[in-house]
């Protein structure tokens, strides 16, 4: 009887021991997979800042392609050349979720404008006049503010 005891005993012992390891081991996994659902999102966000990042570089090409083509009068193979190479880069970045931010004869909003001047007239005060510099936006995020020329009465 003693040894049947003693027996159970040692089941039970073996028993609570499993229990245990299974426990740990379900939490070691659960631990696992968080780190490299952790680890995936990192990776996503740090992909996209950098693609953000050669984005707002490139955003200073385009000023100057937009600069160039106003400014050129003269319709020349090469200045369709270059009004279809400033196209395909615009599209490009389209393509990565790029957007243009429309501030003409919008009301002026702090989070999408930069109001570097201010100008008397007609229209009702507060009221974009005038683009300085196109903003822009990527994935609902603004990537850089418009600058801007605001009324006022």
């Amino acid at each position: 009887m003693v040894k049947k005891a003693i027996k159970k005993q040692t089941i039970d012992e073996k028993d609570r021991r499993i229990g245990e390891l299974i426990d740990t081991l379900q939490r070691l996994q659960a631990e696992f997979d968080n780190y490299r659902k952790r680890t995936e999102q990192e990776i996503i966000q740090f992909k996209e800042r950098a693609e953000q990042n050669l984005i707002k570089e490139l955003l200073l090409i385009i000023d100057n392609f937009e600069l160039a083509l106003k400014s050129n009068t003269e319709k020349t193979d090469f200045s369709k050349g270059m009004e279809l190479i400033y196209a395909q880069l615009l599209q490009m970045l389209e393509d990565k979720g790029l957007q243009p931010i429309i501030a003409v004869n919008k009301q002026f909003d702090p989070y999408l404008h930069e109001a570097l001047l201010t100008e008397k007239s007609k229209k009702e005060p507060n009221t974009v006049l005038e683009e300085l510099q196109k903003g822009y936006m990527i994935k609902d995020k603004v990537l850089r503010h418009s600058k801007v020329k605001v009324s006022k009465h």
